[in-house]
């Protein structure tokens, strides 16, 4: 598969580890859907890369209006190949904290828009790939989907994010398998601590911290080299059902 040829959608494209895939797919000739809830960027990331990039703003928690959106995006782009899930949130809390526990409603939203957010993604994306043309026994399409080392070295106060991306990290294997008759490949990415709007959130302190915690290169990852993660899984046709850590060896200390 050539990445010139891919016509994709991205959630969470408007800005992080998805601007920076809109920005390389665009770069290389391709046409990019991002789907995000951040209205003000969306709008003005699609501005900034031309005609071949079109903004949508929906909640990728909803089933109904995810799935005829990607209807749409069929219709009005063709048929979709490529697929990257870089939307979610992460708000640290405490199982115990100084306010009592952490509150059951914060750890569902994050678990809903990260887990099952991107299972509704997916499974939108499978139905409408599955009727791709089958071209040199290559794939219909291909899913990339966003983890985070955090499901593996998940830090006091992330059980709620450990538990979203451990999940999506579990489901990419069996998912994966599935949709081998359709010839769609399902592969998940798991960074470490890269530059994104996700971090930049966080107290100077713990960011100092968090840099000084990389081994080599010693520094946060750049959006722009999740980029070339993903047009190397696009480009590979025998990577499936895998997740690939892309951390700079860092294993992520309890706090």
């Amino acid at each position: 598969m050539e990445f010139n040829n891919s016509n994709a959608v991205i959630t969470g494209g408007a800005s992080g580890l998805g601007g920076a895939t809109a920005d390389l797919i665009i770069k290389n000739g391709g046409h990019v859907t991002i789907i995000d809830i951040q209205n003000e960027l969306g709008i003005n990331k699609a501005e900034e890369l031309g005609p071949n990039c079109n903004y949508i703003n929906i909640d990728i928690t909803d089933e109904n209006l995810v799935s005829d959106n990607f209807s749409d995006i069929v219709n009005k782009t063709g048929p979709i190949n490529l697929v990257i899930n870089c939307a979610g949130i992460g708000s640290p809390s405490k199982v115990l904290n100084k306010e009592g526990t952490c509150p059951l409603s914060l750890f569902s939203k994050i678990i809903n828009v990260n887990l099952i957010g991107t299972f509704n993604t997916l499974k939108a994306a499978a139905n409408v790939m599955q009727h791709n043309e089958d071209k040199n026994n290559e794939s219909r399409g291909v899913i990339i989907n966003t983890a985070s080392i955090a499901a593996y070295d998940g830090q006091i106060g992330q059980a709620a994010y450990s538990a979203s991306k451990g999940g999506i990290v579990g489901m990419t294997l069996p998912i994966a398998r599935e949709l081998a008759r359709q010839r769609i490949r399902v592969n998940t990415i798991a960074p470490g601590l890269f530059e994104t709007p996700l971090l930049a959130g966080l107290p100077e302190e713990a960011k100092k911290s968090l840099i000084e915690s990389t081994l080599h290169p010693h520094r946060l990852g750049q959006p722009k080299e999740y980029a070339a993660l993903v047009k190397h899984i696009f480009e590979n046709e025998m990577l499936n059902g895998e997740t690939i850590r892309l951390d700079g060896s860092l294993r992520m200390a309890p706090k």
